[in-house]
């Protein structure tokens, strides 16, 4: 799946290779010259992935990461720091800012695919198109297919990816409000209850199969994708 990644680096040609590199791999990418760009880009929307340079002009990359890793609303966001720095107490400091890695320049086109989808997998697995399975229910992301015990389940396109994203976090419960902003994004703004249609929509399409029992109600908290069976629905 196609994940949306901010680029803030302000040279030209860096930014040219990396946001070449992101468009071959799928992806969907934004360039900021500087943190403050940076900043209005990730109060519009929030990006699945930072690819952040440590070298800007005015606020540096590192003082960028510690603000991103002190507000709730981007704390958890995946940061890979690009930089010419590569001495092992640069990248020591990069990383106890709160990187979840650090590339040192010059760098390869494979390589930095290869460590976005590295991240990515950690910190946002629905952003990729590895396949996920619970039981017999599996769904392929690269094929935009579910299956369940073999049959093909038909699903809208918000269904689908609500679904991708409980199965790929399975066991964890989420509130209606981290359901809108992971599935429909943190920059729409809609009711908490569309949710709830949703899920009924999910567990509707489900029912034949009896996979709809994985869905969970946990009340007063949200809903979870769930092998074990419950009395909370």
């Amino acid at each position: 799946m196609a994940a949306s990644i901010l680029i803030v680096e302000d040279e030209p040609a860096i930014q040219a290779l990396v946001l070449a590199c992101l468009k071959r791999a799928g992806h969907a990418a934004l360039v900021a010259g500087d943190a403050e760009s940076a900043l209005r880009l990730i109060n519009l929307a929030l990006p699945d992935l930072i690819l952040l340079d440590w070298m800007l002009p005015g606020m540096s990359g590192i003082e960028l990461a510690r603000r991103l890793r002190i507000q709730e609303r981007t704390r958890r966001t995946p940061i890979i720091m690009l930089t010419a720095k590569g001495d092992e107490r640069d990248k020591i400091s990069g990383l106890e800012t709160g990187a979840d890695d650090y590339i040192t320049k010059p760098f390869s086109p494979r390589e930095l695919i290869a460590r976005i989808q590295a991240v990515l997998r950690r910190g946002a697995p629905q952003a990729t198109e590895d396949p996920v399975q619970i039981g017999e229910l599996r769904l392929d992301p690269a094929t935009h297919r579910i299956t369940a015990g073999r049959k093909p389940v038909i699903l809208g396109p918000t269904e689908f990816r609500l679904l991708h994203f409980l199965m790929t976090h399975s066991e964890r419960v989420h509130s209606r409000n981290q359901l809108l902003n992971q599935v429909w994004g943190d920059h729409v703004f809609i009711e908490e209850r569309t949710v709830d249609v949703h899920i009924r929509r999910l567990r509707a399409a489900l029912e034949s199969s009896g996979y709809d029992a994985l869905i969970q109600t946990v009340r007063g908290s949200g809903y979870r994708i769930s092998a074990v069976p419950t009395t909370q629905a």
